[in-house]
């Protein structure tokens, strides 16, 4: 999260590569085991950052012009994409998908972004600390999109506190969302 500008191994800028890359090939390989099976569900953390988000196409690992919470921002957007348009790749297949954001947590997600904060406002907002989701309580819109049993006929939504809430507008384009899978389909190679 937030993170300065760097590369995966593959020349990805990182976050898009971790937080968007990763998940639609690691998804892209399993699809036939999880068509095989019962009622399966592909679940992928994002973030309320998404509504800031837009997706670069023609600078997408941000070279141009890097800015650390402009590509957070894109990275979890497409996250929301990748879930909208699965769904529609998947219809009928029994599997269903899901993008969520799971509140503001206590971890060390933010290490990048705090360490950039002058010292006066990271002692202002300490104690804020206290007020902000531990561990397991934001592990549970997760777990409620992996197990709950009345979203089995629902896909392609976007979650928050273990509720439908609506995505941003970016966030519902569908043909952003096919371009995205387009284009990431050719970045890891898959067509």
């Amino acid at each position: 999260m937030r993170c300065p500008k760097w590369q995966t191994e593959d020349g990805f800028e990182m976050q898009f590569g971790v937080n968007h890359l990763g998940h639609f090939l690691l998804t892209n390989c399993l699809l036939d085991l999880l068509k095989k099976s019962p009622s399966s569900r592909v679940v992928t953390v994002s973030s309320l950052a998404h509504e800031r988000g837009q997706i670069s196409f023609d600078d997408i690992n941000q070279e141009k012009d890097y800015c650390p919470a402009k590509s957070y921002a894109q990275s979890k957007l497409a996250n929301v994409l990748f879930t909208r348009e699965l769904a529609n790749k998947l219809q009928g297949t029994g599997v269903t998908t899901y993008s969520l954001h799971p509140g503001i947590i206590r971890t060390e997600l933010a290490r990048h972004f705090l360490a950039t904060m002058p010292l006066w406002k990271r002692v202002v907002f300490a104690p804020l600390k206290f007020l902000i989701k531990s561990p397991a309580e934001g592990a549970q819109t997760t777990i409620y999109c992996a197990v709950e049993e009345s979203l089995q006929n629902e896909s392609g939504l976007y979650y928050s506190d273990c509720a439908p809430k609506t995505a941003a507008p970016q966030g519902l384009d569908d043909e952003a969302a096919k371009k995205l899978w387009d284009l990431s389909a050719s970045m890891v190679s898959l067509i």
